[in-house]
């Protein structure tokens, strides 16, 4: 099993799991993006700072680093590929909910940015599911 999909297996498992609000149906993406982002906040201690952004000069991003983090695992496990699919339909119907949302270029461009801290929690979240096994 790839390591992109047994990440992304580990969310879908969170996600149902660890249910984060008195709604405890997962029918939609801002449900989804609401429920990882709060996942990832629990994972993201001594990474980021109490704006959920990578501590960084320059302008404080009202859209959070973890808040990109997030949108792109709930894109991941909803098997969404396409950034333009995911912006220009599906987060259409959210946009009321998301009123910080970015762009599509600019999402693309702050996704790379925080590979790093992506790649961090997802290590720290795989770490807590297995229990600090080492296989």
């Amino acid at each position: 099993m790839s390591k992109k999909l047994y990440i992304s297996l580990i969310f879908s498992n969170l996600v149902v799991i660890k249910t984060l609000s008195s709604n405890h149906r997962m029918y939609n993406l801002y449900t989804k993006f609401v429920k990882i982002l709060e996942i990832c906040k629990q994972f993201s201690e001594n990474l980021v700072n109490e704006s959920g952004n990578v501590p960084r000069r320059g302008p404080v991003p009202k859209f959070s680093d973890l808040e990109v983090v997030a949108l792109s695992l709930t894109a991941e496990t909803e098997s969404i590929d396409s950034e333009k699919w995911l912006f220009d339909y599906k987060l259409q119907e959210y946009k009321d909910n998301i009123p910080n949302l970015i762009s599509r270029r600019q999402f693309n461009d702050r996704r790379k940015k925080t590979a790093g801290l992506c790649e961090e929690l997802r290590k720290r979240i795989a770490m807590e599911m297995d229990g600090g096994e080492e296989n």
